[in-house]
């Protein structure tokens, strides 16, 4: 695949304060010079940030730039997502990012939606081919799923329901990547799969975020960042190559693109970018 057809984007969580909402207008503008695809947006728990949401994505278009909205179905009902749905069509929108979403504590019922598949039946089923549909894929595999073969066959229900691409959970491990789209590939899967980029800014934080959603930190990376203690332009260093020697042997080896998860911050994303030459 060449340079050019690669897909590159930015994903950014809506922002609560006035201060955030001023911080990220500024992040875009300092990643917006690398010509991203698309910007995602996320979306909260049961349609938490779901304004917000939709008001980034909003200022984000009227920027000029594409934006994705994501829609988590989870402890939703179909009239809701049906109106979210209608909403974003109303507003011109194209693109979502199609996720299940965490089950919140102590939810009993899942709602009407029980996983991302049915989500995206119900998007081709009330919108046909309006919408470009990206889904989750989980190369180190999903931490509620009963199996990696359950994981594996929860994709490919997803990309057999009409998705027209993926993006990965982040992962430090090429090789579960690559061995993830070699077994989805052997199921017949054929979509694009993204890898997902996670900077690595705060350690810490980032390994207890990573023990909660299954992604593996490796062993030799913990020990390594646990031994600098608090010198933090040690921290960034390392953290700075990992992931750049990451996405360059994902690129050379096949990878689609790659879809950076920014924390709403430019800086380190910025710096890889450009280490990487795109």
């Amino acid at each position: 695949m060449s340079e050019q057809k690669k897909t590159f984007s930015f994903e950014f969580f809506p922002p609560k304060t006035a201060e955030g909402m001023a911080k990220l207008r500024t992040t875009r503008q300092q990643l917006a010079q690398f010509h991203p695809q698309f910007f995602s947006v996320t979306f909260g728990v049961s349609g938490t940030t779901r304004e917000g949401t939709l008001a980034t994505v909003l200022e984000i278009r009227n920027e000029g730039y594409a934006a994705a909205p994501h829609l988590s179905c989870i402890g939703s009902t179909r009239d809701n997502i049906r109106s979210i749905l209608n909403e974003y069509r109303n507003h011109g929108i194209r693109h979502i990012v199609a996720l299940r979403g965490d089950i919140p504590s102590g939810m009993v019922e899942a709602g009407e939606f029980r996983y991302a598949n049915e989500l995206v039946e119900f998007i081709r089923a009330e919108h046909g081919d309006h919408f470009h549909i990206e889904v989750a894929a989980y190369p180190e595999f999903h931490p509620q799923a009963k199996s990696a073969e359950d994981d594996l066959n929860n994709f490919v229900r997803k990309a057999n329901a009409s998705a027209n691409s993926a993006i990965t959970q982040y992962f430090f491990n090429a090789d579960a990547y690559f061995r993830f789209v070699d077994e989805v590939r052997a199921r017949g899967v054929e979509i694009p799969i993204v890898p997902g980029i996670m900077p690595i800014v705060n350690f810490g934080q980032l390994c207890r975020f990573s023990d909660m959603c299954g992604a593996e930190v490796p062993r030799w990376l913990r020990q390594r960042m646990q031994s600098y203690y608090d010198d933090t332009a040690s921290i960034r260093a390392l953290g700075l190559d990992v992931v750049t020697e990451l996405c360059d042997r994902l690129l050379a080896n096949g990878a689609p693109g790659l879809h950076f998860y920014t924390l709403n911050a430019a800086g380190l994303v910025s710096t890889v970018w450009q280490r990487l030459g795109l």
